[in-house]
């Protein structure tokens, strides 16, 4: 069952702004920030600041409740300055400067993810005392999105780096992990799961007490595709949880980022070119990979799309963006389904679009400003 956004795609927007531009819906993000934290407890959702920065929203979170998944000093300053307790922030990113940690540290960040012993051991110097959760790779099967490869540890690995960070002063937390943005298959959280359990109670009988368990994010937006409805994923979550780490359930930390803003924003774009290519009927849009769309890299996220001219009959076109770089190509490989009247000066909607594009827009590639947000 597809999902239904939180915000559909409007059919009308403000004309006397230039394009491209997001246009975020804060009370939407709040409504979905409270559904997910009604699914799991308030204290356990950390929303994902880099999925969508901007101020008004971490302000508008923080005054719903939310605790923050950061992963850079700026991000930890965003959400102190919106607000936030220090004590509500996990560092997320496995990876870090010895500076950063330090300075997070220093203003009264205290959870940190890790995945290797070197990682530890910088913990230990320039936080000691803190609480570290140990990574756990996983596959990214499932997702549109997947975010394997670059971190997480071995399921073999969990026991020793949590006991190796006892040994240097640290506190043992527990584990970390994530299936993948844009994950399809509540199941998915459900191998984790059972590996983290293992690893508690091995934990537990060498004297060590982990309390934390943290999931991750990875709830879908209403992009194109079929998935469970929220239920589901509640559900499968919580009966893995219960069936796997049932004699010492640890507190919960969620960190969903696209499950909280992708349905409360919209990506506005204009059509500046129609031509035909190769046989084939190309539309150039002023937003591309460059300016907020690096998610259709390889085609991975299929936004739903809406135009001025959606009554019309439709043909099959290759999506591109505005710069003079070959790769701002969206869709290519398969073609998106437009109006054959489309012409320069139409508004092209990209739906549920408020998570991951004003955050990976860049500051100017090609002269092409980045993507502005408009806030409703």
């Amino acid at each position: 069952m597809t999902a239904t956004p939180l915000m559909p795609v409007p059919t009308r927007t403000p004309t006397d702004l230039a394009t491209p531009y997001l246009q975020l819906d804060l009370g939407a993000a709040v409504a979905r920030f409270r559904l997910i934290a009604a699914a799991f407890g308030v204290d356990a959702v950390h929303y994902a600041a880099k999925a969508n920065p901007h101020p008004a929203l971490i302000a508008a979170l923080v005054g719903a409740g939310s605790r923050f998944d950061v992963a850079s000093p700026a991000e930890v300053d965003l959400c102190l300055a919106a607000g936030a307790d220090p004590a509500h922030l996990v560092y997320s990113n496995p990876v870090k400067r010895r500076a950063d940690i330090a300075y997070a540290a220093g203003r009264g960040v205290s959870i940190f993810a890790a995945d290797t012993v070197e990682e530890v051991a910088k913990l230990a110097d320039a936080a000691p005392g803190a609480a570290v959760l140990a990574r756990l790779a996983t596959t990214g099967a499932g997702s549109d999105w997947p975010l394997s490869g670059k971190f997480g540890c071995a399921e073999a690995s969990l026991v020793p780096l949590l006991r190796f960070a006892a040994e240097r002063g640290l506190r043992a937390a527990g584990v970390s992990f994530h299936v993948g943005s844009q994950q399809c298959d509540p199941r998915r959280w459900e191998a984790p799961i059972a590996q983290a359990g293992a690893a508690y109670r091995e934990l537990n009988a060498a004297g060590l007490r982990p309390w934390l368990l943290d999931i991750g994010g990875g709830w879908p937006a209403a992009h194109e595709g079929d998935f469970p409805c929220f239920p589901t994923y509640v559900e499968t979550i919580h009966r893995a949880i219960d069936t796997h780490i049932a004699e010492a359930r640890p507190q919960l930390i969620i960190e969903p980022g696209r499950g909280v803003v992708g349905d409360a924003g919209a990506l506005v774009s204009e059509v500046v070119g129609v031509s035909w290519r190769g046989g084939r009927r190309w539309v150039y849009l002023d937003a591309g990979i460059y300016s907020g769309l690096v998610e259709t890299l390889g085609e991975a996220i299929r936004y739903r799309l809406t135009t001025d001219r959606d009554n019309d009959e439709r043909g099959p076109v290759v999506l591109a963006g505005p710069t003079c770089d070959s790769v701002d190509v969206l869709y290519q490989r398969t073609p998106v389904l437009l109006p054959l009247s489309l012409r320069e000066g139409d508004r092209v909607i990209f739906g549920s679009a408020g998570a991951y594009t004003s955050s990976y827009s860049t500051v100017g590639f090609n002269g092409f400003p980045p993507l502005p947000t408009v806030l409703r």
